[in-house]
């Protein structure tokens, strides 16, 4: 009797096992338009140094814009075939709700009202930030608390105008309000000083003072008023999309804390004995098949943009004009808020 109930079950296990793989490998909508467009459509930034920005040639640059190129490689098997969509804070969720773009990597805060209510998906993490506020040097202004009465640049829907609002009244102080819908015009009515202060992620700020004329006249203050964990962002109603999304962001954190750049990468997956290296490179066991790709979507991925790390260090980092420290955006195994889940 006790045989038969282990070989039973292990009969029910397998076929529980062969019916989620099934399942998993049903194309959805949005990875089905993709390979019919032959490119996928990635709503970003239209310039924000370190994140997504055009160089001389005009090709898109930045942290954000690589992770439009990892999705790309991973679903249709060339970084490459990305069709970059700058889109401003007022239209980049209309752009992905109507189905302009097939996904959004734009320094887009993950909250409660924008999951819930507005037909959307968040990605796992790719960057912690926190709100800031930068002012010019010449003020001599050394705290946030010193900013009582300032004329603040504000740009439209953003978490930014409710934050400002809240760290404000809950101090008994007020500011006036000056909202440009463009970032380019909020950015420049800064520097050419019709405003005392401006406010959005520090990771932001810190973009926007590498491109002042001067970037020493500016200092960002201490405080950080708020949590902004900015992650990329599909529409609900696609799974498997999401899937794909989600485990490419996983795949480059987990890259990562396992060694894996996009210089070793292939030679990893064909001398690795790490049974999570080679499922995740593909030589053990087709995690691809999954997610309706091929086994090397990971291996893929890597090799386009390396990992976590070196994408961040060559966007980010010391050296690169916003100068970053990886701070939050560590992984957990160096104290940091990097986590990715188990590739088993």
């Amino acid at each position: 009797m006790g045989s038969w109930i282990r070989g039973a079950t292990g009969c029910v296990a397998a076929v529980a096992g062969m019916v989620l793989a099934a399942q998993g490998a049903v194309a959805g909508p949005t990875l089905d338009a993709i390979k019919a467009h032959g490119k996928l459509r990635c709503g970003v930034s239209p310039s924000s140094a370190g994140f997504a920005y055009p160089d001389d040639k005009g090709r898109m640059l930045g942290l954000d814009a690589e992770v439009c190129r990892a999705v790309a490689a991973a679903a249709l098997g060339d970084g490459d075939k990305v069709e970059f969509v700058p889109l401003t804070t007022n239209v980049r969720f209309q752009a992905l709700q109507s189905g302009e773009v097939d996904l959004l990597s734009r320094q887009t805060t993950e909250t409660f009202s924008r999951d819930v209510t507005l037909g959307m998906n968040f990605a796992p993490v790719v960057f912690y930030d926190g709100q800031g506020v930068m002012v010019p040097k010449s003020l001599g202004v050394k705290s946030a608390m010193d900013l009582d009465g300032a004329a603040i640049c504000i740009l439209p829907g953003t978490t930014t105008e409710q934050n400002i609002a809240d760290w404000f009244r809950t101090r008994g102080m007020t500011f006036e309000s000056v909202v440009f819908e463009q970032p380019d015009e909020w950015r420049n009515a800064f520097f050419q000083g019709r405003c005392d202060v401006l406010t959005t992620d520090r990771s932001d700020l810190a973009s926007s003072r590498a491109v002042a004329n001067n970037p020493a006249d500016y200092v960002i203050l201490p405080e950080t008023i708020s949590k902004e964990p900015l992650a990329p962002v599909v529409r609900h109603g696609d799974d498997q999309w999401l899937d794909i999304v989600t485990w490419t962001v996983n795949g480059l954190i987990a890259a990562e804390e396992k060694g894996i750049t996009r210089e070793n990468a292939a030679k990893l997956a064909a001398e690795s004995q790490d049974p999570e290296i080679q499922r995740m490179l593909g030589t053990s066991e087709d995690l691809g098949a999954q997610l309706g790709l091929d086994k090397d979507w990971l291996l893929r991925v890597i090799t386009t943009v390396g990992n976590y790390g070196e994408m961040f260090d060559r966007n980010l980092g010391p050296g690169t004009p916003l100068d970053l420290e990886r701070g939050q955006n560590t992984l957990w195994t160096d104290g940091g808020l990097l986590y990715a889940p188990p590739f088993r």
